[in-house]
């Protein structure tokens, strides 16, 4: 009897298992975009790798947890003419259902610990950018080159007010993106100027809030050129909504000669 019962439980709880991972495979693949993307930088890959191991951890711990529960609840319960045991604490199980948490933790706590040591590290950097929240708009300066520009939604007001039929982009447009090199380790130093904002560009890896009177820094090595889109990740007021982020990842050589135009064009600004 109790062998019929154990193989009973054992099959819930494969098939519990089968399909909490069928689900995440789905997830992963991006038919139903449910996870987390796996981002254009080394750091963004740690993230989501961090991200899985927790979450199968907690899918495990679950599973275990709501596989006995329900296990006891049906063969154990009074219409089946079950009497219930009569035992007070036990020394040896507190050990354990101490021990084994505290083991999961750590196990957790480790990788976790050393991705955001790395998520801090901002030495060998080759080129610094500060990056300014404004209502409702974002300041990028090249300190290396002395280039600087605001970067303000383009997208019309006709489609926010729906007088227009919406483009793919809507609401996530601009007029000056950011553009930075790929393959090389850059700096970002973010501040706002007036509320408190947060710049998140989800492909890589990682948000830092923009707070007035003060600079949080991060980096980051782009390695895939490409555009990557973000936003304002702080409710920071009425057109909150309205301050998206554009990043053009390109190569090392056209990255220069966007930096040579744009400072040709600021010359020529300054000279009239």
């Amino acid at each position: 009897m109790h062998i019929k019962c154990l193989a009973r439980f054992c099959a819930v709880l494969t098939s519990g298992v089968l399909l909490l991972w069928s689900m995440a495979a789905v997830a992963e693949s991006g038919w139903l975009q449910l996870n987390m993307p796996r981002g254009v930088t080394a750091v963004s890959r740690e993230v989501y790798d961090l991200h899985m191991l927790i979450l199968w951890i907690c899918v495990v711990i679950g599973v275990l947890v709501f596989g006995v529960m329900f296990y006891s609840m049906y063969f154990h319960r009074k219409s089946r003419g079950v009497k219930p045991a009569q035992f007070h604490e036990s020394t040896k199980v507190e050990v354990v259902w101490t021990l084994v948490p505290l083991f999961i933790l750590v196990g957790m706590a480790v990788p976790a610990t050393k991705t955001l040591i790395t998520m801090e590290d901002t030495r060998d950097t080759e080129m610094t950018v500060k990056i300014t929240g404004y209502q409702w708009r974002w300041q990028y300066e090249y300190l290396d080159q002395d280039i600087s520009f605001f970067s303000t939604l383009s997208t019309p007001r006709e489609q926010i007010y729906n007088l227009a039929e919406k483009n793919t982009d809507y609401i996530l447009e601009v007029d000056n993106p950011l553009v930075l090199p790929v393959d090389t380790r850059i700096r970002l130093l973010t501040t706002s100027a007036d509320v408190i904002h947060s710049w998140w560009v989800p492909d890589l890896g990682w948000k830092r809030d923009a707070i007035p009177g003060f600079i949080n820094d991060n980096w980051t090595l782009i390695e895939e050129p490409g555009i990557y889109r973000g936003v304002c990740a702080e409710l920071c007021g009425r057109d909150h909504a309205y301050m998206p982020i554009v990043l053009h990842a390109v190569s090392k050589e056209e990255f220069a000669e966007w930096v040579q135009q744009q400072q040709q064009s600021t010359a020529i600004s300054a000279a009239h």
